[in-house]
């Protein structure tokens, strides 16, 4: 009997396995300037750009993104304070935040400045992707000196994922139909 069940379940698996549809998921277009630039003119329409950079606002945050296609990289970022004056400690709190609670996005110090980025390989980067490490980069400047977390995961019962999701949910359908 157990012989039968065994061929039964070997002759029935093709037929089942044949009425069961692929499932296909739409690719979204490699990212481009030209992309990237359009999604971002959704999220700030009042957006600048400046030979390879452009400046919007999110939330009241000051970002500036570069794009250089022949490189394939593109790098937000937003200035958070002058980097003279850190105090060991708080530049301990910033290295201890990018391995764990800045996600995608980092703490930088370039140019005399402290930076939140998110940098990205450009041509793979979905828009939701981007519209993510937008976020996240915004909330490395606003928890600066707090929290020093990018926002989008936080254990406990705070209210920190349900203003990530609210926000990310509004920047997508601003860009949806790209």
């Amino acid at each position: 009997m157990r012989s039968l069940l065994i061929c039964l379940s070997l002759v029935a698996a093709p037929l089942f396995a044949q009425d069961a549809e692929p499932e296909i998921t739409p690719q979204e277009p490699a990212m481009t300037a030209a992309r990237l630039g359009a999604i971002l003119l959704t999220v700030d329409p009042e957006a600048v750009q400046r030979g390879i950079a452009i400046e919007l606002t999110i939330s009241d945050v000051p970002i500036m993104v570069i794009v250089d296609e022949q490189a394939d990289r593109m790098r937000a970022m937003v200035p958070i304070r002058s980097a003279e004056g850190i105090e060991p400690e708080e530049l301990q709190r910033m290295m201890q935040a990018n391995f764990d609670t800045a996600l995608d996005a980092r703490y930088a110090v370039a140019q005399g400045r402290v930076w939140g980025t998110y940098i990205h390989p450009l041509s793979p980067l979905e828009h939701e992707q981007l519209l993510s490490g937008l976020i996240q980069t915004v909330n490395l400047a606003r928890s600066y000196g707090q929290t020093y977390s990018g926002g989008a995961l936080h254990f406990g019962g705070g209210d920190s994922n349900e203003i990530f999701r609210d926000l990310l949910s509004e920047l997508l359908k601003k860009g949806e139909a790209l």
